[in-house]
């Protein structure tokens, strides 16, 4: 199955909960008026777009339904999917110029940091890359364990110390190791204690400052892993992290678990931050670069 069939499948609870009832809504309707934009209204607010984003994309429809003098319900729909791919944003990939280029991953506990941490170094390897990854939240024991067992399944080599040490430190070494090991990309897992913000900043620019001290005018990506079934709570989440890291780019997790896909269309005008990778599955390969298009059409048909 090739990962835009992965995609249809993954995104089915978000078509049944969304995509199907725009349907219903559209042949229910048999004029364009002011019932019609209402009615969806309510239903993109309960598909957990979001309360702006759907202001935002009611605008921009009644706009052109009135400039455009459009009368038919299905080509009103055919302008909403052209709204929603806009609003989406493009994907972005990767910027890795430098050798090596560092990728710093940051999120919550139990959001899909260790196994995007897996996928993403997989598919790095498979480009002929060559990857380190550091186990810097050495918070939690399971997490370094966690990440050993996805850097076998990758075949990527992964530097870690004992539960507790100073995450800083781990940083250091995986960096010496990168240099010496001439490595294309390191990538660095973070603890993900978002309740104690002080502590994850501290946290963030001493490792940081560790990377600009070893590595000078390294290619540096900061990558906030969201999960999708969490909805707009994401979009607080991501909110809260902005304010203390300098993200780069979105990965989305979960996909396929959740009927509450909607949140992806008001997280670039939340954000403004673009969507990286999104993942609709547990396979290894089941994590790939996020293509606006390719989603809203895997989304509709």
């Amino acid at each position: 199955m090739g990962f835009f069939d992965k995609l249809k499948a993954g995104l089915e609870k978000t078509k049944n909960a969304f995509v199907r009832q725009v349907d219903n809504l559209f042949k229910s309707f048999v004029k364009v008026d002011e019932e019609l934009f209402e009615e969806l209204e309510e239903l993109l607010i309960c598909s957990d777009v979001g309360v702006s984003a759907t202001e935002e994309i009611l605008e921009r429809l009644r706009d052109t339904v009135k400039s455009e003098r459009i009368t038919d319900g299905e080509v009103v729909k055919e302008k909403l999917k052209a709204i929603l791919a806009e609003m989406v944003g493009e994907g972005s990939s990767l910027t890795l110029e430098t050798t090596p280029s560092v990728i710093l991953v940051i999120g919550v506990n139990g959001v899909g940091k260790t196994t995007s941490i897996g996928k993403i170094s997989a598919q790095l390897k498979s480009q002929g890359k060559k990857v380190v990854v550091a186990a810097a939240d050495t918070f939690r024991a399971a997490a370094i364990d966690q990440l050993a067992v996805w850097c076998d399944r990758a075949q990527v080599e992964l530097i870690k110390q004992s539960e507790g040490s100073d995450p800083a430190a781990v940083v250091y070494d995986a960096v010496s190791a990168a240099k010496s090991r001439n490595a294309d990309v390191l990538i660095v897992d973070t603890a993900g204690r978002l309740h104690n913000k002080k502590n994850l900043m501290d946290e963030l620019a001493k490792i940081n400052r560790v990377i600009s001290r070893e590595l000078p005018d390294v290619s540096r990506e900061t990558l906030l892993v969201l999960d999708a079934t969490t909805g707009q709570n994401a979009i607080m989440q991501a909110k809260e992290f902005k304010a203390v890291a300098d993200i780069t780019g979105l990965i989305l997790t979960k996909l396929d678990g959740t009927a509450k896909g909607g949140s992806i269309f008001s997280i670039k005008g939340e954000l403004d931050v673009p969507v990286k990778y999104i993942g609709v599955g547990e396979k290894i390969d089941d994590m790939q670069p996020f293509d606006s298009e390719e989603f809203v059409r895997a989304m509709f048909e």
